[in-house]
């Protein structure tokens, strides 16, 4: 198994749970309809799984373990939503039977795990035959941003060293087509998609986020632990994203690869 390399900090929920269809699952929108069932592989916080719930028969929620699974457990309690059951897995050997679900859906964890081929694979197997295996993970080599603050740099550098360290891939955007055809899948859609941060709010959100992620977060002690930076070095990132976020002509692009994978 790879590391989660962001963890379960505050700040990167912040992040997590701002997510929904419209801005991380509008790829797979055509393909949702009210008879499906849907298995939601890593589902983190749970929005977009909410979202989900909404628009299909029934919904299955999965996470690595139950303290992250409780995540989702909450918010579909909080919603009083019905149909959506939960489980704790291993997207490399998902315990459900073959042909299980209609659509299988996977949003930035496959960057995250040990072998996404074979994660791929058994996304595959628990699909009916004419279902669909959606993914969607970002890049980070792609990520872009003005003003040019060396700072920022080093914060890219810095957390794909960690992320591969950990055992993931932090640019599995570019990755998903060729990962899916290893996974055996021949009828595959590659798009692609971004999120974009350019306006006072959007960049205090994102900016104000990342300022304290790389101070707080799992990724903080991660990198502070092994040497890879100083406190010191990790506070003049922080403030950097600050800084970033103040300029009124500040701007930044997440691209993100997207794939649907028909069994």
């Amino acid at each position: 198994m790879a590391t989660y390399t962001h963890g379960h900090h505050e700040s990167v929920l912040r992040s997590h749970a701002n997510r929904t269809i419209a801005n991380s699952a509008e790829y797979l929108r055509p393909h949702l309809h009210a008879e499906a069932r849907l298995l939601d592989v890593g589902a983190g916080p749970g929005t977009i799984t909410m979202d989900f719930a909404g628009r299909v028969a029934q919904v299955t929620a999965t996470e690595i373990g139950a303290a992250e699974l409780s995540l989702s457990q909450g918010l579909a309690a909080e919603r009083g939503l019905q149909n959506i059951d939960f489980a704790v897995e291993d997207v490399h050997a998902l315990s459900f039977a073959d042909d299980s679900f209609d659509i299988v859906h996977t949003h930035q964890v496959l960057q995250h795990v040990a072998d996404p081929v074979q994660a791929l694979r058994e996304m595959r197997r628990v699909t009916k035959p004419g279902g669909i295996v959606a993914a969607r993970d970002a890049d980070y080599a792609g990520f872009i941003w003005f003003p040019m603050l060396p700072e920022l740099d080093e914060w890219l550098r810095l957390y794909r060293e960690a992320a591969r360290a950990n055992g993931g891939e932090p640019d599995a955007g570019r990755r998903l087509l060729s990962w899916a055809r290893a996974a055996g899948f021949e009828d595959v859609t590659a798009t692609a998609s971004t999120w974009c941060y350019a306006t006072p709010a959007e960049r205090a959100w994102w900016g104000g986020m990342w300022a304290d992620r790389i101070l707080e977060s799992a990724l903080a002690r991660q990198l502070v632990d092994a040497d890879m930076a100083t406190r010191h070095e990790l506070e003049k990132i922080s403030d950097a994203w600050r800084r970033w976020a103040d300029d009124g002509d500040g701007w930044y692009v997440v691209p993100h690869g997207e794939i649907i994978a028909r069994v």
